[in-house]
């Protein structure tokens, strides 16, 4: 099936130059404002949403988080203020990426490839990995996490985190690491960024009824996974 893009922005030259630049490789629609993006999310399964802040009746911040509480499909913000302020909220109510404008075509079209790599990576090698914690299970291959039988919605960048954090159970991580294993190269960095989807993260786990914390903060360092029933020593 063909990968479907959702284009938001209300200037029409922006949506026009995005689908010029995506008509080539994917499948895209428009919506020119915040209610219309929000009824083509619900009417239709996208592989990814590309946002701009700024729209004509409610913005790109409110259109984020509607879409949070039922699809967790990639969301690409783009926005004309490079203010580390609006980059940390948009992480904290979902989004998986920014981009300031301007752009080079060159640079937008990577970071819609990469974060459609997240989404669907591909099912070879640790595609198939399952990891079995107490009363938690996380499936790679179908990039699905379990709580007690109960499924937890992640967006890609909280998949990916807890995977890698799963995998090396022993090992301490620094946020640097976790940039380097969790994004990529073309993608905005910023540390501050891991500890909102940390945060994220442990609310999810605990609304589905995990009892305890799986994420501990190894203060000064990072992060690293935590079984209550590993023997190992804990803090």
């Amino acid at each position: 099936m063909p990968v479907k893009i959702l284009i938001v922005d209300d200037e029409w030259n922006m949506r026009n130059l995005l689908k010029i630049y995506l008509s080539n490789r994917f499948e895209t629609q428009e919506a020119s404002n915040g209610v219309d993006a929000i009824q083509l999310v619900k009417e239709n399964n996208y592989d990814l949403v590309v946002l701009d802040i700024m729209l004509p009746d409610i913005d790109g911040w409110e259109v984020c988080t509607t879409i949070r509480q039922t699809k967790q499909m990639p969301i690409l913000m783009l926005t004309a203020r490079d203010d580390m302020k609006d980059k940390v909220y948009g992480f904290e109510i979902g989004a998986d990426d920014y981009l300031t404008k301007p752009f080079a075509p060159e640079e937008f079209i990577a970071r819609v490839k990469a974060l459609l790599r997240r989404t669907n990576p591909p099912a070879q090698g640790l595609g198939t990995e399952t990891i079995q914690l107490t009363d938690l299970v996380i499936y790679s291959n179908s990039r699905e996490v379990y709580v007690n039988d109960k499924q937890v919605d992640l967006t890609p960048k909280e998949f990916d985190i807890l995977f890698c954090l799963a995998g090396s159970p022993k090992q301490v991580f620094t946020r640097d690491i976790l940039l380097d294993r969790v994004w990529n190269a073309s993608e905005y960095r910023d540390a501050r960024a891991i500890d909102t989807h940390v945060k994220n993260l442990r609310e999810k786990l605990r609304a589905k009824g995990l009892h305890y914390n799986p994420i501990k903060t190894v203060w000064g360092v990072g992060y690293r996974l935590y079984d209550p029933e590993d023997k190992g020593p804990h803090e």
